[in-house]
């Protein structure tokens, strides 16, 4: 009896040290005081076990500051490892080194040419991470994974991007195999959106809400979609996938071989087209600073681009009931310019809700919240205890 209470009590206490190491993993880092929150464990047991933790190396305390008070904050140690987090976008590639405490230690972007080869980018890739390494310090070894994030729908059950012509040339191409193959390590491919929503989920602006939509408007649009806390992806990764929601059925071809998507009237090239017999050709960036400049035909195209939508999101939100929209990417830089069309085509198209009305507010963490999510993709598919014991091991084969 007294062995069976024994194997209990080590059962419930490895539980407990699990759920801790998970919340601070999840969250970046906590307080005692937060992790009793997050946990539902009493503060002498969560205060033991941070002690325990501590001496194995697993995390460390590091005195802070929360709302004026003295606190003790609870980070994963430094010396597990690091995770690499990179996003390619349609004309841009940024990759970020972070370590398990979602801590940022490296950040850097690097422009793309349109249309960009795959093997090409995937080569950048692999050839900025290990640079990046060693400008912090750190070796090849010490990366424990790297995960990215493109914009596509990706089944990560095989890898593969599950719509044809989306992303040009990189159709039945394992993505994360390529990778793995380059650097050796771990490697996770997922949808930017969804990235982007377990960033702002987790991190950002979406935080202590169960159910977040997170819209990310850039060269195209997409959407990420946390339920209950958790990412849902839907089957073979197609959730969320509003840029190709029709709203135009005599419109242009989309990339996704169907017509008048919202990607063909809200994404890049459809905003520059009509600027360009008054402005001249331009870059979306140049749209946005001028119209954050007061042009009044750079500020039109953003308005209309919000405005259409809104359209979509209040068909999308009627079905999935949001407690909030989390809106992220380039455009979104523009604030209420896209924000507030935005807000009345939803009004305008939702059934109201009076008891609780969605909300739409603009991302917190900018434009690494694509990144910071690849990073909470490494971390969360990491056995930090066994990063430790495996370290701990080949620094003691090397005496």
């Amino acid at each position: 009896m007294s062995g069976w209470a024994t194997g209990s009590q080590t059962s419930l206490r490895e539980a407990n040290r699990a759920s801790i190491l998970e919340s601070v993993k999840r969250y970046g880092g906590l307080t005692q005081v937060e992790l009793v929150g997050s946990t539902g464990l009493s503060a002498a047991t969560v205060s033991t076990i941070v002690k325990e933790l501590t001496s194995a190396g697993l995390v460390e305390v590091k005195p802070t500051s929360r709302s004026g008070r003295r606190a003790q904050l609870v980070t994963v140690a430094r010396r597990v490892g690091l995770a690499a987090g990179v996003q390619v976008g349609h004309r841009h590639l940024r990759v970020a080194l972070g370590d398990f405490g979602s801590d940022v230690v490296a950040d850097q972007t690097l422009p793309l040419p349109s249309e960009h080869r795959l093997d090409t980018t995937l080569d950048r890739t692999a050839l900025l991470v290990v640079d990046m390494l060693e400008r912090v310090g750190a070796t090849l070894e010490e990366l424990v994974g790297i995960a990215i994030g493109i914009p596509a729908p990706v089944d990560t059950a095989t890898g593969l991007i599950s719509v044809r012509g989306v992303l040009r040339g990189w159709d039945d191409t394992h993505v994360a195999q390529v990778m793995s193959k380059r650097l050796g390590k771990p490697v996770w491919v997922d949808n930017d959106a969804n990235l982007g929503a377990l960033a702002e989920a987790t991190l950002g602006a979406g935080r202590g809400y169960a159910d977040v939509l997170f819209v990310r408007a850039s060269h195209g649009v997409g959407a990420g979609i946390v339920i209950g806390g958790q990412l849902h992806r839907g089957f073979a990764g197609t959730a969320g996938e509003i840029g190709h929601v029709q709203i135009d059925p005599q419109g242009a071809i989309c990339r996704c071989g169907s017509r008048g998507c919202l990607d063909t009237v809200v994404g890049a090239e459809a905003l520059l087209a009509p600027l360009v017999v008054s402005h001249g050709p331009l870059t979306l960036r140049d749209v946005m600073n001028r119209a954050l400049a007061g042009d009044p035909g750079c500020t039109r195209v953003v308005a209309d681009a919000g405005e259409k939508i809104g359209a979509v999101l209040a068909a999308t939100c009627q079905a999935l009931n949001p407690q909030v929209i989390v809106v992220g990417g380039e455009l979104a830089e523009t604030g209420e310019m896209l924000l507030d069309p935005m807000r009345r085509e939803l009004r305008r198209g939702m059934l109201p809700n009076l008891i609780a009305p969605v909300e739409i507010v603009p991302a917190a963490l900018g434009q690494q919240a694509e990144v910071m999510g690849a990073l909470a993709t490494v971390l969360e598919n990491t056995d930090v205890a066994d990063t430790v014991d495996r370290g701990t091991r080949e620094r003691e084969g090397e005496r």
